[in-house]
């Protein structure tokens, strides 16, 4: 494409939005920001709780893995429902104030991203051979060194649970339009809108070109991350 037809395909956006790049960066950084820290807060709850079900053998480990594994397809708009009851005056959380704010759309993204990692890691952590969890324990190692070394061991399938997890985050419409609102302040910044959602409205008043490039945006987005967990693969172990 010239640059003269370049300059055509972004010269309505200019002067329809000329708050454009401004609302576009702004959307990006409310994305990346509610999306990383519900998939860091996943983390660090999901992998302990892989590594003890992987590990233990206990009353009731069947029926803790399947609900683990239901809820990884569960739906995201019932999870919106069930956290906007929660933080809204009615519910428990009501006076925390959270409604159509960031740190909704946060827990919302972390009930859908945990049981995916939770589920993804858990069977990583499984194909790790038993004997080398025994060499860990023939070798003096604790129960935190077995844990160590069954990480490293399994650390690609881990790396691609905590993928699944920012996809599954990153790429939610409905739980987040319902306790997030999709808002946006009147010089086009974002309050609580993301990629998913206002590439939804960009669509729905027929402004294509920006849905288009929040899209693009989108794709890079998780191809980056994909290429880091590759990157994190290619270090070896059983996963690599």
């Amino acid at each position: 494409m010239s640059l003269a037809s370049g300059l055509a395909v972004l010269t309505p956006l200019v002067v329809e939005f000329p708050f454009e790049w401004n609302y576009v960066r702004s959307i990006v950084r409310v994305s990346l920001y509610v999306s990383l820290t519900a998939v860091a807060l996943s983390t660090l709850v999901s992998l302990p709780v892989a590594l003890l079900v992987g590990f233990k053998e206990f009353r009731g480990k069947t029926l803790l893995t399947s609900v683990i594994n239901t809820g990884m397809g569960f739906p995201s708009v019932v999870v919106g429902l069930v956290v906007l009851f929660a933080i809204s005056n009615q519910g428990p959380f009501g006076s925390w104030d959270l409604v159509f704010t960031t740190e909704a759309m946060i827990i919302s993204q972390f009930v859908l991203a945990a049981p995916v990692i939770t589920g993804v890691s858990l069977a990583a952590v499984s194909s790790v051979e038993q004997n080398v969890r025994d060499a860990a324990y023939a070798l003096g190692g604790t129960r935190v060194d077995v844990a160590i070394v069954t990480i490293k061991e399994a650390r690609y399938g881990i790396a691609t649970a905590v993928l699944a997890g920012f996809g599954r985050a990153i790429s939610e419409v409905g739980s987040v339009l319902i306790v997030g609102g999709n808002i946006a302040a009147s010089d086009g910044t974002s309050v609580t809108r993301t990629l998913t959602t206002a590439i939804q409205l960009e669509a729905e008043q027929g402004r294509f070109e920006t849905a288009m490039l929040l899209g693009a945006i989108l794709v890079v987005l998780v191809l980056v991350v994909n290429a880091i967990v590759v990157r994190l693969g290619n270090g070896g172990g059983r996963y690599g």
